[in-house]
């Protein structure tokens, strides 16, 4: 028993030759390290539009188009791409009402699934490769797939500034928005096109089935803990960076895959921020729809 023990321990935890491995995975924590900015800030906006599922709708997508590519031996990002751009676009133009919403990805998710289970039977390479677009990959970043991850990241976040004001509105309160001229149909399906784009970079990282860890989680615990417009996003993107970057930092001393480690770290933060924000008086929308419409 304590053998046994001892031996999970040393696969869960094994820090020897930690300085050589930290030197072979410096693309993923350059990746992970961006992809916790970027998901933080953007999971914000998830939390305010209640779209949890669809980025869970996305990641099963975005799972098939990566299981695609990696049959036809293309580049497994760009697959991942294509199937979270195909999501996003459906569920943005079909989905525009939370229930019509439900609907479209409740039927997404099983086909993509689906989808991706049958490409990876019928895949004839390492069994590690199909393991990893589900759970996520910590040496599986190259020089041309971080140039193309801290491309497409720059895109969302600048598209992200660029909209922030009335995209914050329209999340608050879509109705009263589109009162004062706020082109909400456009902005939800450009909206929706940005999640599309994370979630497929976040996929080679995280995996599919666990990509909710950087991209709603961490805005979830910062909901928790304060009501600031401005506070929220910033304290986001900390817990983000912290969970993907420390979760790498802790899956190189171990044999198992990335994810368990990713979400771990961000579970426990929700965690702390619960608990402080149990003592907090729930004040935080209506303070935040205010600064939005002005």
């Amino acid at each position: 028993m304590t053998e046994d023990l001892a031996d999970i321990w040393g696969r869960m935890f094994n820090f020897a030759n930690y300085g050589e491995l930290l030197a072979l995975v410096q693309n993923s924590i350059v990746a992970a390290a961006v992809l916790g900015i970027v998901g933080g800030l953007i999971g914000v906006f998830v939390m305010q539009r209640d779209m949890a599922f669809a980025v869970h709708g996305i990641s099963e997508l975005s799972f098939a188009g990566a299981a695609g590519a990696l049959l036809l031996g293309v580049n497994v990002v760009a697959g991942s791409l294509v199937g979270s751009l195909i999501a996003a676009v459906l569920i943005g133009i079909l989905g525009a009402k939370a229930r019509d919403r439900n609907s479209i990805i409740g039927v997404l998710m099983p086909f993509g699934l689906g989808l991706g289970i049958l490409f990876l039977a019928l895949y004839p390479g390492r069994s590690a490769n199909k393991f990893g677009l589900l759970t996520g990959q910590i040496i599986s970043v190259d020089i041309p797939q971080l140039g193309l991850l801290i491309s497409l990241s720059v895109v969302v976040l600048v598209a992200l500034l660029l909209v922030w004001r009335p995209l914050t509105f329209d999340s608050l309160d879509a109705d009263v928005a589109a009162a004062r001229g706020v082109p909400s149909r456009a902005l939800s399906l450009g909206f929706m096109v940005l999640l599309g784009l994370t979630v497929a970079v976040s996929v080679q990282i995280i995996g599919s089935l666990l990509v909710l860890a950087l991209l709603v989680t961490p805005a979830a615990a910062a909901l928790r803990v304060s009501s600031s417009p401005v506070l929220v996003p910033l304290l986001s993107m900390v817990f983000g960076f912290v969970s993907a970057v420390g979760g790498i930092l802790l899956a190189l001393g171990g044999s198992l895959p990335i994810s368990p480690y990713i979400t771990t770290i961000s579970f426990l933060i929700y965690v702390v921020c619960r608990i402080v924000g149990s003592r907090r008086s729930p004040r935080r929308l209506p303070r935040a729809l205010a600064t939005a419409g002005r």
